[in-house]
């Protein structure tokens, strides 16, 4: 199978250019999305087709991608009255790239597949400019053949791909992922505000981060933004207090203990308190930096 027409449901920071690069690859693509005004300007970019509803994207398509922002959206999409199990295509691949509880993806999963639609939890990383480049890194969890017959169109969209298991594997490695990267993000504000408090100079104590046992890639490309007060969004505060949420969910479940990811989520909880929702994960050292009059800035 060629898999020659995609679908694609939600065109929102990710979805938007991850769906353009299948378009631009020749593929023949028909999306879905609840902004209708978003759709309209993917059709006149792209020259893209769109659908009344996921189950339209569905009869017209041998893969569907989506990338949605909630399990419920998920749910939605997927199992709901236009949903996509409602198509009944035998054979269809679901590829669902949301960051969504693995208990819920499960569950989608067991609905499609009893339709005869294959499903793949595929949630990805690398932010909105991976998603431009076409150079995201996904996370796979499902049936392997299915993965493999899919992974030529996963290869439109990014350049690495962990197959990590069974159904929810690949959202569980992404909860893992993204636990990690808030955790950094809240040690960097802690760190950099009380060294600016203390009165080093912040490009300074950065150079030394980056050039020691401290350095990471989430600081050296969230620290030039901060320096920048540049707070455009590529991971929404929002979206990040989501997906910690849902890790501390799941330790919850497997009895895991995880008191430093349960204080990140309490300040990602008090930056969204502060107006910083929809501002960019970094934006969330405003809050800090409130509390003790200082700004960390270039």
């Amino acid at each position: 199978m060629a898999l020659d027409n995609v679908g694609f449901i939600g065109l929102g920071i990710m979805g938007y250019p991850m769906a353009r690069n299948l378009a631009k690859s020749g593929k023949k693509v028909t999306v879905w999305s609840k902004n209708q005004a978003k759709v309209a300007r993917f059709e006149k970019e792209t020259g893209a087709q769109s659908a009344a509803n996921p189950r339209a994207v569905a009869d017209a398509v041998d893969v569907l991608f989506l990338c949605v922002g909630t399990t419920e959206m998920s749910h939605e999409v997927l199992t709901g009255e236009q949903g996509v199990v409602k198509s009944g295509r035998k054979g269809l691949i679901v590829a669902d790239c949301s960051t969504i509880s693995p208990d819920g993806s499960r569950e989608n999963g067991k609905q499609l597949e009893a339709a005869g639609i294959q499903h793949l939890d595929s949630p990805c990383t690398g932010s909105k400019v991976g998603a431009e480049g076409a150079t995201l890194t996904f996370m796979i969890g499902g049936e392997r053949s299915v993965f493999e017959k899919a992974k030529p169109v996963f290869e439109l969209m990014g350049k690495k791909f962990y197959f990590c298991g069974g159904p929810g594997m690949g959202l569980q490695a992404k909860l893992t992922q993204n636990l990690i990267l808030a955790n950094l993000m809240q040690a960097f504000n802690e760190g950099m505000v009380l060294a600016t408090k203390g009165g080093v100079d912040p490009q300074v104590m950065f150079q030394i981060l980056d050039n020691s046992a401290a350095k990471s890639g989430l600081v050296s490309g969230k620290a030039p933004k901060i320096f920048k007060r540049d707070f455009s969004t590529d991971f929404s505060t929002k979206w990040m207090h989501k997906d910690v949420s849902m890790a501390l969910e799941s330790g919850n479940r497997l009895g895991v203990p995880l008191p430093v990811t349960a204080v990140t989520q309490q300040m990602f909880q008090a930056a969204m308190a502060d107006g910083e929702a929809d501002a960019d994960m970094c934006a969330t050292i405003r809050t800090l930096e409130k509390l003790v009059g200082v700004e960390v800035k270039g």
